[in-house]
């Protein structure tokens, strides 16, 4: 079932953010240095950073953001730094404390739920971990993610496609197809190239060179 109202979509966040925690919960220090889909970030750094967007309000990250001069790598990495522990294991227990935050930098709650389900797949992949989450919570996001651009520049990523889901309901846009799991479609227009490999159409080369390497 697709989360729509405010409250559904702060349950599925939550959802999500306890699924990664009991995905990570085995992991070795090896594991956790991986490095994920997210650039230079390891996988312990893609915590740390879903655990400074759980603990960041409107105010605190408007203040960061002007400490960074508008430098937003500048201010995820200091975010991240403060919210990552000494170890893996107090990383980890750091972000259980924040499963079930409602503090977000703003009142966007799809584009919070695309946060986590987005950066969860950015560790699981690398990490081969095989759990996905249910169609309609990352249909909501493939909305979101079709109609803005917002943490990442999605919509645009998109533009001049038509997007077709093999599992769910969602379908956007005009243009070349691109076909495949609600899941490949969100991450390939959240950038993560390695998703391009999971779609198929005549759109997919096109996706494909919008994307990031990393």
């Amino acid at each position: 079932m697709e989360p729509s109202s405010r409250k559904d979509l702060w349950a599925a966040v939550h959802a999500e953010r306890a699924r990664l925690a009991e995905d990570l919960a085995g992991l070795d220090d090896m594991q956790w240095a991986e490095h994920s889909l997210c650039g230079r970030w390891t996988v312990e750094d893609v915590v740390a950073h879903l655990t400074a967007a759980a603990s960041t309000g409107r105010l605190r990250w408007l203040r960061s953001v002007l400490g960074a001069r508008f430098d937003f790598d500048l201010h995820n990495q200091r975010r991240l730094e403060e919210h990552r522990g000494a170890t893996p294991a107090e990383t980890l227990r750091r972000f259980r404390a924040v499963v079930g935050s409602t503090k977000a930098p703003s009142g966007d709650t799809a584009a919070w739920l695309g946060e986590v389900v987005v950066h969860s797949q950015d560790v699981r992949r690398p990490l081969g971990l095989p759990r996905t989450p249910p169609v309609g919570t990352v249909t909501a996001v493939a909305r979101f993610f079709a109609g803005r651009d917002f943490a990442v520049p999605s919509r645009s990523t998109a533009q001049g496609l038509h997007l077709v889901a093999t599992d769910g309901p969602f379908e956007s846009g005009t243009g070349p197809l691109v076909r495949g799991t609600t899941l490949a479609i969100v991450m390939a227009m959240a950038g993560r190239e390695a998703f391009c490999d999971d779609l198929t159409g005549e759109g997919v080369s096109i996706l494909r060179s919008r994307c990031s390497p990393a």
